[in-house]
């Protein structure tokens, strides 16, 4: 008996399956329903397109129905929505061309994908000139409006992923581009002190950035704000967030998990035999086995392909996702793997972190810049929970070494282990991941303590004493306020200013020199802590205890 196989929805998730499942089983019937009119394109790429660093509107669609009919044998029914499932006589319902038909399946894949999250905000109905940003028919409005009426300002809501690419891409089509962001700080899924060097970034680049701030409504080209101001905006793109699309799913009867998404067990089936979910519209499980939603690309192609390798008999199982990812703003790369420091604090499990600062290759080949790295971890076992990177180059190949050792399950102690390529163009005999593992051990074997910067204030308040040890020429371009001067070239033979009752914060500025004077000091007697980040990271993201 020939498999009958239908799957809805193309793009990442779906093409990966169809695709994966004609190589397992050439002679299956397999079906591709697209409700749009492309059931391959680069999603990811829009931005890009809409900047011109992608020039031709082609190269957005990866593959036609044509092509995958030639290449696959696949039956590709782009513009066909289906609109109803019947699981106990095992038939779908599809609209195309404004009439509707049924079709019958042996086993379903539904890959449905997120759609963009609209917020009720008054005026959004009637206004021209919002726009959200998900496939090529919207990028299509967005490139007509902008040929069709001169700009010159344009107002992003959110400051997520889409919403910083869209940002960097408009203002280098000249447009002043204003962001408002209802969290405090821009790129919300990464943690504070991170967010402070895209949002330097972004001024830099003449960006003006709004947070804890809100649209309440649109009027013509005006947009109020939930604190009373107002823009003029020319163009606006809505970019809150995206939520599940499964509405066909809830009406079939399938059971829904978080945020409306679906529920999937290790095989990707759904609640209802013989239908299979995968990508933005399920639910997945995160490193500590927890529900998550993560709607990227990435896992997307792998769910696709897993599913078909599970339809197809092969033991393979479902075993979740970290959330990598990486943008890019402006000269900035970020990128971020694993859990946050806020979702843990969130959810109340004991970790600890450390930032090191280190540059991407070899400091005396030129060109080198420097990476901020941070790392949080469990203070026992050492197991990693998560990483977050900003710097200029360097960044994704740090992160993704870091994605893997958590895939791997290996802890801080194995990341010092790790033999990275090394030669002064590409990088430096001690790589930054293996200076984050040497930094994290030193605290889990007590050689160093440390105290993040927004607990610095509170430390101090207890009577604590800054001991910043760069020199005074540093001090001169910004400094903390009544803190006490010691070189760390100094340090040894100046001990006797320092008095051994007090307990002193130590900082210079990266977190390295106050490393050593830690070492220096604790094994003279006295009490100290070493201020993680430092004076660097400490001055970016807030000037509470700065002079």
């Amino acid at each position: 008996m020939i498999e009958k196989i239908l799957i809805v929805g193309g793009v990442a998730g779906g093409m990966s399956a169809a695709t994966r499942l004609r190589r397992l089983n050439e002679n299956a019937e397999i079906i591709v329903f697209e409700k749009g009119p492309y059931v391959s394109f680069a999603n990811c790429g829009l931005p890009y397109y809409v900047g011109g660093e992608i020039a031709e509107r082609e190269k957005l669609i990866v593959q036609s129905a044509k092509a995958l009919k030639n290449r696959f044998n696949l039956e590709v029914r782009e513009n066909s929505e289906v609109i109803a499932i019947d699981s106990e006589g095992k038939k779908v319902t599809v609209v195309s061309n404004g009439e509707s038909y049924v079709e019958s399946y042996d086993k379903l894949i539904l890959s449905p994908g997120a759609k963009p999250l609209i917020p009720q905000i008054k005026g959004l109905n009637q206004a021209t000139n919002v726009f959200s940003l998900r496939n090529i028919p919207d990028v299509d409005k967005i490139m007509a409006y902008l040929a069709a009426k001169e700009s010159k300002s344009a107002t992003i809501i959110g400051a997520g992923f889409i919403g910083l690419e869209m940002a960097e891409n408009l203002a280098k089509r000249g447009l002043s581009v204003t962001i408002v962001e209802k969290a405090p700080h821009v790129l919300p899924t990464i943690d504070r002190e991170m967010a402070a060097f895209v949002n330097e970034e972004l001024i830099k680049n003449n960006l003006s950035v709004m947070t804890n701030r809100g649209a309440v409504e649109f009027k013509n080209d005006e947009i109020l704000l939930d604190n009373g101001e107002s823009l003029q905006s020319d163009l606006t793109i809505l970019s809150v967030g995206i939520q599940p699309e499964t509405s066909l799913a809830k009406s079939a009867g399938i059971k829904l998990g978080l945020r409306n998404a679906i529920l999937v067990d290790e095989h990707y089936e759904t609640s209802v035999k013989d239908i299979y979910a995968v990508g933005d519209a399920i639910v997945v499980k995160n490193q500590l086995g927890q529900d998550a939603l993560i709607s990227l690309a990435s896992p997307a192609n792998r769910q696709g392909r897993q599913v078909a390798d599970i339809i197809s008999g092969l033991s393979i199982k479902n075993r979740g996702s970290l959330g990598t990812a990486i943008v890019r703003v402006f000269d900035l790369q970020v990128a971020s793997t694993g859990l946050s420091e806020f979702q843990l604090r969130g959810l109340k499990i004991n970790h600890k972190i450390v930032h090191v600062t280190a540059n991407n290759h070899a400091g005396y080949y030129p060109d080198a810049t420097s990476i901020v790295l941070k790392l949080i971890f469990e203070p026992e076992s050492g197991q990693i929970f998560g990483a977050q990177a900003i710097g200029k180059e360097g960044v994704d190949k740090r992160i993704d070494i870091l994605s893997t050792a958590i895939k791997a399950k290996l802890t801080v102690f194995d990341l010092p282990e790790l033999e990275l390529t090394y030669a002064p163009p590409f990088g430096s005999a001690k790589d930054p991941v293996n200076m984050a593992g040497y930094a994290a051990i030193n605290l889990l074997l007590g050689q160093s303590e440390n105290i993040q910067w927004h607990e610095l204030a509170a430390e101090l308040a207890k009577g604590k004493v800054l001991l910043d040890v760069r020199k005074p020429n540093e001090l001169a371009k910004g400094k903390f306020k009544n803190s006490q001067n010691i070189p760390l070239d100094d340090l040894r033979e100046r001990l006797n200013e320092l008095d051994k009752k007090t307990e002193y914060i130590v900082s210079c500025q990266s977190g390295l020199r106050s490393y050593n004077a830690e070492r220096i000091l604790k094994q003279e007697g006295y009490k100290v802590k070493n201020l993680d980040g430092a004076f660097g990271l400490y001055s970016k993201v807030t000037k509470e205890l700065l002079d």
